[in-house]
């Protein structure tokens, strides 16, 4: 296996303000690590929830999710009853594999990368609110919270997928 910089040190994103690329930098490297830990999982590997940890499943489902609800408030708007009705349901196994999870995470982070291209820096410090609470943050606090809100879980489900293979051997 060769050895890749993450994609942080890769260079700059062409077209995409340093400050902005941070959050797409996350979406790479959160993209990579699922593939590759997560990418050859059965599907039973991938909604098992080993020593009642989340599953890898929940995980992937949840990144997306969050990402979706976070651009919404990023962009100064509520929640829809869609969104709500996803949020109460990502503790549900599915049955879907691997590879149609990743496909539909990769659709999200897709959408996601156009809103964040789309910004202009000088708004970075403008106020957002999270939740129906309204709290505050800046729209460059929602884009750091999603990168790391989203590594965070990608490490969780690294973690969901080594002991789902582990407790399978045994």
């Amino acid at each position: 296996m060769v050895d890749v910089a993450e994609p942080w040190l890769r260079g700059p994103i062409s077209g995409v303000d340093p400050l902005l690329a941070p959050l797409l930098y996350a979406f790479e490297h959160a993209r990579e690590d699922l593939s590759r830990w997560a990418g050859d999982l059965t599907p039973a590997q991938i909604w098992k929830k080993p020593y009642g940890f989340g599953s890898v499943g929940f995980h992937i489902v949840h990144i997306g999710g969050s990402t979706d609800r976070l651009l919404t408030y990023l962009q100064a708007c509520d929640l829809t009853k869609e969104q709500m009705a996803a949020l109460a349901s990502e503790q549900e196994t599915r049955e879907q594999g691997a590879a149609e999870l990743l496909r539909e995470l990769d659709r999200v982070f897709e959408r996601a990368e156009a809103v964040v291209r789309a910004i202009d820096p000088a708004t970075l410090r403008e106020p957002r609110w999270v939740g129906r609470k309204r709290l505050p943050t800046t729209v460059i606090g929602l884009l750091t919270h999603i990168a790391e809100h989203t590594m965070r879980h990608v490490g969780e489900a690294i973690s969901a997928a080594k002991l789902a293979v582990q407790a399978d051997r045994h």
